[in-house]
């Protein structure tokens, strides 16, 4: 009986035949995963690189430092933001206080889709079914995946190392930095693979994992701010106690490591208690009917993005309530540091200044956002569930069209909430009430950016649909670097012209200007139609 159920099992009693395979699993998500786990790397190590690069250029007197501890130092709002404020007496202490909570976040994201797509994303696709009918153990396929994860956080440490020593930082530091990402990512990647047991699909994975980031990060930052023991209850408090070019603590990240190793048991001993393709917690049974709201495409895109656009809604309510509550520093900061001063938009108010600024960086995400959810369109599509629907009544006008509408009135929404959010903060800490509504009409200047990227990815979703995303990303990632680093790497005139928010007027700084807005309206638009026209005439491509 008990050799039966160990055949009925897939090789799953202890020893090799529960991992048999692993090593071929291993070697074939990391070259399915190499161009993603390339870019997460680059995009560490340039955020650190960057970061050092602008640091070292703005704090170069001890006078810059002390008007910068007397500025942020003792703000609560930056210190929930930030991390702990140590080691701001030097520019690699402020290098490590501004970038490594987004390190980190990037890390962790890193972790979790990694681990997502190659265990429960294969499992929900069908394809860890298939390998279990050949020669592989009931725990490879989950070991290769947490493997997979773990070779890139470990990539991490001497990516971000010496991307930080480059720009003339202390070495010891540089890859402890790198290390504490890195840390953070294995705990991320043991916590993925625990959901990716319990939940039956993979966005109720990353939904969960991406709750615990949450709950970490409000505990760190609590912790943080009443400086209390409470932070030692997240793995985020774990990777920042490191005071990288400060206190340089190693200690601190055997945590992350006992933890991930912890987690990663775990997660075999509830795949051992669970059907393959099941969660441990069933999902719950949907109603006999469907809703109304159903009975169109774009009701179903909207409920198929509503989680995602409110995790958007949240992150960036959180990100302009920071901003709005950082206003008050600004003329502190940066009114006798012109170094500093080079970095932000020129008008009148160095407040508007930063607004400006802030709100750009709000456009990114926003952006993000946009392409995220037009792409959600291409992924049903390679999944076959767009066929099911286009075999209806259902026009392939209209169900694209649901997906596109939901990108583009969520992008809006997204901008709308976090331009109130920041003038709300800033009128609550001594900004005058009208603040509210100058920001949330100032965010929608930047409407027209993120609506002619959204254009450009369902362009490509009809006209290039394989390699979409790739296509896509690569749009935002220049984006991104046109519009941060443009300026302060003296680019040429023409690179910062292909970026759209290069033609976006720099509101509140600049006024309103009706012409390049009308403009790039009109460019999005036209993508957006050249999209449904190529969708329209092409077969559908899955896979």
């Amino acid at each position: 009986m008990e050799r039966a159920r160990e055949l009925t099992d897939g090789y799953s009693t202890a020893g090799a035949p529960a991992l048999e395979g692993t090593g071929a699993l291993l070697r074939f998500a990391l070259r399915r995963e190499r161009v993603r786990l390339v870019v997460w790397v680059a995009v560490g190590a340039g955020l650190v690189a960057a970061q050092a690069t602008a640091s070292q250029a703005l704090y170069d007197s001890p006078e810059d430092l002390v008007a910068y501890r007397a500025s942020v130092g003792s703000n609560a709002a930056t210190i929930a933001f930030g991390g702990p404020p140590v080691g701001l007496d030097t520019v690699a202490g402020t290098v490590a206080f501004e970038i490594s909570a987004f390190l980190l976040l990037v890390a962790a994201l890193m972790a979790l889709f990694t681990t997502g797509r190659l265990s429960r994303g294969d499992e929900e696709a069908g394809r860890t079914e298939q390998l279990r009918a050949t020669r592989v153990g009931r725990h490879a396929p989950l070991l290769a995946a947490v493997l997979t994860a773990g070779l890139a956080c470990a990539a991490l440490v001497p990516a971000v190392g010496a991307a930080a020593a480059a720009t003339g930082l202390p070495a010891t530091g540089s890859f402890l930095l790198g290390a504490s990402a890195g840390a953070v990512g294995l705990v991320f990647t043991g916590i993925a693979a625990v959901a990716a047991q319990v939940t039956g699909s993979t966005r109720a994975t990353y939904g969960v994992v991406g709750a615990v980031f949450g709950v970490a990060f409000a505990l760190r930052a609590v912790g943080d701010v009443e400086g209390t023991a409470l932070v030692w209850a997240s793995p985020l408090g774990w990777a920042q106690a490191t005071h990288p070019w400060s206190d340089d603590r190693w200690a601190p990240l055997l945590l992350c490591l006992g933890a991930a190793a912890v987690l990663l048991a775990l997660a075999v001993v509830l795949l051992d208690r669970r059907d393959l393709g099941a969660g441990l917690v069933a999902p719950r049974p949907g109603p006999a009917a469907a809703s109304r709201a159903l009975l169109s495409p774009l009701g179903l895109a909207f409920r198929l993005q509503r989680a995602a656009l409110l995790g958007w809604t949240v992150g960036l309510v959180l990100l302009g309530g920071v901003y709005g509550a950082l206003a008050g520093s600004v003329e502190t900061l940066f009114a006798d540091n012109p170094e500093a001063r080079a970095f932000l938009p020129d008008a009148g108010s160095l407040v508007d200044a930063w607004f400006a600024t802030t709100l750009a960086t709000t456009a990114l995400l926003a952006a993000g956002h946009a392409v995220s959810s037009v792409l959600r369109a291409r992924g049903e599509e390679a999944a076959g569930r767009a066929e099911p629907v286009l075999a209806t009544a259902t026009g392939r006008a209209a169900w694209l069209g649901g997906h596109g509408t939901v990108a583009l009135l969520g992008s809006a929404a997204l901008l709308i909430a976090s331009g109130a959010a920041a003038g709300a903060v800033r009128a609550a800490a001594g900004g005058a009430a009208e603040d509210v509504g100058r920001l949330l009409v100032a965010a929608l200047a930047y409407l027209p950016a993120v609506w002619a990227v959204a254009g450009l990815a369902v362009a490509l979703s009809g006209l290039l649909p394989r390699a979409a995303a790739t296509l896509a990303w690569t749009a935002v990632t220049y984006v991104v670097a046109a519009t941060l680093f443009a300026s302060a790497m003296d680019w040429p005139a023409w690179a910062d012209d292909l970026s759209p928010l290069g033609w976006t007027p720099t509101v509140p700084a600049e006024e309103w200007t009706l012409r390049p807005l009308a403009v790039l309206t009109a460019v999005a638009a036209g993508l957006v139609a050249l999209g449904f026209g190529a969708f329209r005439r092409r077969d559908l491509a899955t896979g």
